[in-house]
Parts: C-alpha cells; sequence; structure tokens
C-alpha cells in the first residue's frame, strides 16, 4: 500500500474577505473529492484571505498510480479556479 500526499499553496488575489476564500476552496475541495478517490482539505493559513493551503491524500497499491492521480488533480485545480499555484509538494510513504 502505497500512500501518496500532496501539498497545493494558491494564491488569490480577488479574495478580499474569508468569506470569498471559503467560496474558493469549499469549491476546489468538492469539486476534486467527487472527481477522484482523495482525501482533500484546507490545512494552512486559514486566516490570510489570499492564501490557499490545501492538502490532499492518495492511497494506492502503486507509486506510479498514486503519482498520477495527484497530478491530475494539480492539473485539475489550475483549470477550475481563478487562483494561481504558487507552490507545490509531493511525498509518498
Amino acid at each position: 500500500m502505497i500512500v501518496s500526499t500532496l501539498r497545493i499553496k494558491l494564491y488569490a488575489p480577488m479574495c478580499h474577505s474569508l468569506k470569498d476564500k471559503r467560496m474558493i476552496v469549499k469549491s476546489i475541495v468538492q469539486r476534486a473529492r467527487n472527481k477522484f478517490n482523495i482525501s482533500i482539505a484546507e490545512i494552512e493559513e486559514q486566516d490570510l484571505y489570499q492564501t490557499i493551503v490545501i492538502g490532499v491524500a492518495c492511497v494506492s497499491t502503486g507509486r506510479v498510480q498514486a503519482n498520477a492521480v495527484l497530478n491530475e488533480v494539480i492539473r485539475f485545480i489550475e483549470e477550475n479556479t481563478e487562483a494561481e499555484i504558487t507552490d507545490f509538494l509531493f511525498e509518498d510513504r
């Protein structure tokens, strides 16, 4: 069993309040959870309204498959939000 994790940091200049940020985060999390079989949540910087940090976990039988799913998650987020991905980090266990 392989557990791969992904930490994605996004910059959302269009957010002017935590309410704006919450709408973006909720949309990303719900849509990604429905499209992929992953665990996903906002994990850091919850009090900063233009910075979004999302954690994603994928369990699989192979490292290649898990990383392929996480790469698709990155692509999905890039295509479905105006927020800009500024950093991401993969980890395998």
